[in-house]
């Protein structure tokens, strides 16, 4: 299957340019990535702190890990932190009555 491209403009700042660069990243195929992401229904996208994106990057590097293998542990997470929540609202509606 042959994919079509269609070429485009775009304005990104000069730091991040020099900064991609400075990394040798293909920025068309980080775009095409990006907007791949974005549109699927199936990926989601976390802002974190520096300590989080580092620890990430160590085990990805480290274990040869993928999403697929870290999916797991991110669902029990969330499956906890709904939890606490549940928890904190019963313990308001409680105090409420």
């Amino acid at each position: 299957m042959t994919e079509e491209f269609r070429r485009i403009s775009l304005m990104i700042r000069e730091d991040q340019h020099g900064r991609l660069l400075e990394l040798g990243v293909n920025m068309s195929g980080l775009i095409r990535s990006l907007i791949d992401d974005h549109l699927s229904d199936a990926k989601i996208t976390l802002a974190v702190s520096e300590e989080t994106a580092h620890l990430y990057q160590q085990i990805v590097s480290h274990t040869g890990s993928t999403d697929a293998d870290i999916e797991p542990y991110l669902t029990a997470a969330l499956k906890r932190m709904l939890k606490d929540q549940i928890t904190r609202l019963e313990k308001l509606h409680r105090a409420i009555k």
